[in-house]
């Protein structure tokens, strides 16, 4: 299996090739939440609808660690979560590599 700065690296060139400059992890996340919701607004995100996204984002990617789970969505569409479990509250370096982690396997 190839190490995680390759596969990581993998996901940057994929993103770059796909959106012609590569998003920073918030611009991720932000890309994940739209995709989850599965729809595009009639008009711009607000900037609380694109904080809301991110949360998406990270609530779709930990539920592969198993710290939310879906629970199905609104009547506007949008997608809830339940917390299972804290996340460990560690470093940021080793929460941005979880984070890292999640994100390569949700594009793989």
């Amino acid at each position: 299996m190839e190490n995680f700065e390759q596969r990581w690296l993998d996901t940057e060139n994929m993103l770059r090739e796909r959106f012609g400059k590569l998003p920073d992890m918030e611009g991720i996340l932000f890309l994940i939440g739209v995709n989850e919701l599965g729809k595009l607004p009639r008009k711009k995100f607000s900037k609380e609808q694109k904080q809301d996204l991110m949360h998406i984002a990270v609530c779709t990617l930990l539920t592969q660690h198993g710290f939310y789970e879906f629970v199905g969505r609104d009547e506007e569409g949008w997608p809830h979560f339940n917390e299972i479990e804290p996340v460990p509250i560690k470093g940021m370096a080793e929460q941005e590599r979880m984070l890292k982690e999640c994100v390569i396997n949700y594009f793989e």
